[in-house]
């Protein structure tokens, strides 16, 4: 028999905040964490802005002489780690404790990995030659180093890897730590995505395909989902880790049940490397399969956290995908987006949405989809615009794509014993 699977904690670091209540406040609030970038010069590059993460010191985690050895997006996945730990209740050390530490996995991801030490450590070798580059190169610039770090840091010693499909990584790690506590390979999985990408050959990089948005002046209105006069997505970093847990697991150890994991579909576009399927339906396939799993019908979920990345192509298919796979349910389900928030955290967004839909679930709150000021009559879903709005929410999906055409969907359910 399949396990049931809970969400006992969870942890965030992102732009509009560095802990997951101030994160859920800012959206509440409807404010913005994106500005002019500050990390490096980006006078000269046609987009200037992104979603940096702010005041964030690592050595309030680890010593300042450890925190040398490991990439940023590392120092991310470790503070979000942490935060999961301590609110769903579990020991620093499963090696130490009366838990069992070869069921205890870690499964967080990342789109790019260490491109900060890789770009650095490139420009070692070239300038100062072969001899200077750091020994410490290779795992800091590999994309698993997150989910090794966190492994080593808490003593788990069960599955431990990380996945990489684009935007949809961390929607993925959810999905698929699911699948190890359900088919009974681990009790627990610190599962999620992070993503430090306000480098300078990614904000190059993604400005010359065009697929970030060109409000230089007007950082706070740049990331604008479904609204008719968006222009592109923008750059975030950050990281969000969440707690999976098999259920009666987590009862025996008293652990407080934030909501249940029911469903999850992973489908292929097999259509373009950048550009979505222009009909909607690898992804709409992917909300069927998930709904399948969960024994669903789409009139039962109540909530919907987009994709809604900001760029003309994105919200337009992903609308055409939740029409398609929801029918006569899209004119109803709340639908929103916290890109406009946040902006695009790449392999982190899919991990920093799961929180999103479990803190609507605990709340009755439905997020909302900031700077919809005029409404794109190709985006026709229930669009929820600039303001919260208070519902009951007994189910909630988080919706993921990613370049390459990686598709991913997550269902989440009020926990019901």
């Amino acid at each position: 028999m399949k396990k049931r699977v809970v969400i006992t904690g969870y942890g965030v670091i992102s732009c509009v905040g560095n802990d997951s209540s101030t994160f859920w406040d800012a959206l509440l609030e409807g404010r913005c964490g994106l500005g002019p970038i500050t990390k490096f010069d980006a006078s000269g590059y046609r987009t200037q802005i992104a979603g940096e993460v702010k005041n964030f010191d690592i050595t309030q985690y680890v010593p300042f002489k450890d925190s040398k050895r490991m990439d940023l997006f590392c120092q991310y996945a470790i503070a979000a780690g942490d935060e999961a730990i301590r609110s769903a209740g579990l020991p620093k050390d499963f090696q130490e404790s009366e838990l069992d530490e070869n069921r205890v996995g870690v499964l967080v991801s990342s789109g790019v990995g260490g491109i900060l030490a890789t770009t650095t450590q490139n420009s070692i070798l070239f300038e100062k030659g072969p001899g200077r580059v750091s020994p410490l190169a290779i795992p800091m610039m590999i994309a698993d180093s997150a989910a090794g770090d966190l492994s080593i840091r808490y003593a788990a010693k069960g599955p431990n890897f990380g996945i990489v499909s684009a935007c949809a990584s961390g929607c993925h790690s959810v999905g698929e730590a699911y699948w190890i506590i359900q088919r009974d390979d681990a009790d627990i999985m610190l599962a999620g995505g992070t993503e430090e990408s306000v480098v300078p050959i990614c904000v190059a990089g993604f400005a010359s395909m065009k697929a970030t948005s060109m409000r230089n002046s007007d950082p706070l209105h740049a990331s604008r989902p479904f609204d008719l006069h968006r222009d592109g997505f923008v750059s975030s970093e950050g990281a969000a880790v969440i707690v999976l847990e098999e259920l009666e697991h987590a009862k025996k150890r008293g652990a407080k049940i934030l909501a249940e994991v029911i469903g999850y579909g992973a489908t292929a576009d097999g259509f373009h490397i950048t550009s979505p399927d222009p009909t909607g339906e690898s992804d709409a396939r992917a909300f069927r399969i998930a709904m399948r799993h969960a024994g669903i019908q789409p009139d039962e979920i109540d909530y919907i956290n987009a994709h809604g990345t900001s760029t003309p192509l994105n919200d337009k298919y992903e609308t055409l995908a939740i029409k398609s796979a929801f029918g006569e349910a899209a004119k109803t389900v709340s639908v929103s987006s916290t890109k406009g928030s946040t902006g695009h955290a790449l392999g982190a967004a899919g991990a920093l949405e799961t929180v999103v839909c479990v803190k609507a679930i605990e709340t009755g709150i439905v997020p909302p989809t900031i700077n919809f000021e005029t409404p794109d009559p190709e985006c026709d879903l229930n669009i929820t615009p600039n303001e919260p709005v208070k519902r009951p929410i007994r189910i909630a999906a988080n919706n993921n794509l990613g370049f390459g055409g990686h598709n991913a969907v997550v269902i989440f359910k009020k926990f019901e014993d």
